[in-house]
């Protein structure tokens, strides 16, 4: 009986294995399958990325063009605008002058009214006044004109103008949403990663660490713990920000922050305490292969706290480390 027992254990388990054998293979499949998505996604980012850096470089260089055209409409305007004020001022001596031999001549006929010449010279200084005062209304209308053409030009070029400015602003909104989406990708990956971990939350834009977890009572020196979560944090960084496009003006600010009790170490006060964790933070992710261009370490010692309280558990939750990513 006992021989016969084995000899079916022995059968039965190798029955499973194909089964096991099938189900490992579709899994793989599906992994490849996720993949290959996943890298097409990519590519598809990647292009419609370059069209649009291409379109907002053209936008800038359509910019510069016309506001040099700008400059060199206005500049002809001021010319025009002080040759009319010159050729006014002409104008209206000469009227004066006209108007003076005007007088001049009406007094000259009322006393020769009986003779039977009148005065050639008055007369032909008159013609020529007159046919003065007709070329000089005739360059105020050509000016006038052209004044008036100027000013329809310059106003098709502040219309062109304002409206490649709204364009750029809407490339510049673009860029601001990117950096959000990604700020919220990085932020839900810490999540799935250190869901489980005391002391660690998302406040709002920011990713916050209570000290305890990172640094013991007083010390800027990371425990192994501390070290450990930060080179998490680092990996997933350093995926998130593969994926940024490179025209994306971002920054990754470690923040530090104390409470407001004195302290008795080696920092004289909470400002160097604050400065320094940032600056251990920093040093680690950029050992980590984090690009240091693309961080910023700062210190508020106790003066952005998160609770104006004075307990423990207060004192505890304003002693923290903030992860923000923002613009620069």
């Amino acid at each position: 009986m006992r021989p016969g027992r084995r000899g079916r254990t022995s059968h039965a388990g190798l029955n499973a294995w194909p089964g096991y054998v099938d189900a490992l293979s579709t899994l793989l499949m599906v992994v490849i399958f996720v993949l290959l998505v996943f890298v097409l996604g990519q590519a598809f980012l990647s292009v419609a990325l370059n069209r649009r850096e291409q379109v907002l470089d053209r936008l800038q260089v359509q910019a510069t063009e016309l506001t040099r055209m700008l400059a060199l409409e206005r500049g002809l305007t001021k010319d025009l605008r002080g040759n009319l004020a010159v050729l006014t001022e002409q104008h209206d001596k000469d009227t004066a002058a006209a108007a003076a031999l005007g007088s001049q001549l009406a007094q000259a006929r009322a006393a020769t009214q009986h003779a039977n010449e009148l005065d050639q010279t008055a007369e032909q200084k008159v013609l020529a006044l007159n046919d003065q005062l007709s070329a000089l209304n005739a360059q105020l209308t050509a000016i006038a004109q052209a004044l008036d053409v100027s000013k329809k030009d310059v106003m098709d070029r502040d219309a062109k103008i304002a409206d490649l400015g709204n364009r750029l602003n809407i490339a510049l909104a673009d860029k601001v949403e990117q950096l959000k989406r990604y700020r919220s990708e990085f932020f839900g990956r810490l999540r799935d990663v250190l869901k489980n971990q005391k002391g660690v939350q998302i406040v709002g834009d920011r990713f916050v660490f209570q000290s305890e977890v990172l640094f013991p009572t007083g010390s800027a020196d990371l425990t192994p713990q501390g070290a450990k979560e930060i080179r998490t944090l680092a990996k997933t960084f350093r995926q998130v920000s593969a994926q940024i496009p490179t025209d994306v003006p971002w920054i990754l600010r470690v923040d530090g922050h104390a409470d407001k009790q004195p302290i008795h170490t080696a920092f004289p006060s909470n400002w160097e305490l604050s400065s320094a964790r940032a600056i251990t933070v920093v040093k680690l992710l950029i050992a980590e292969g984090v690009d240091p261009k693309h961080l910023a370490a700062t210190g508020f010692a106790d003066y952005q706290p998160l609770t104006s309280g004075t307990s423990v558990a207060d004192f505890a939750k304003n002693r923290r480390i903030e992860f923000r990513l923002t613009d620069r």
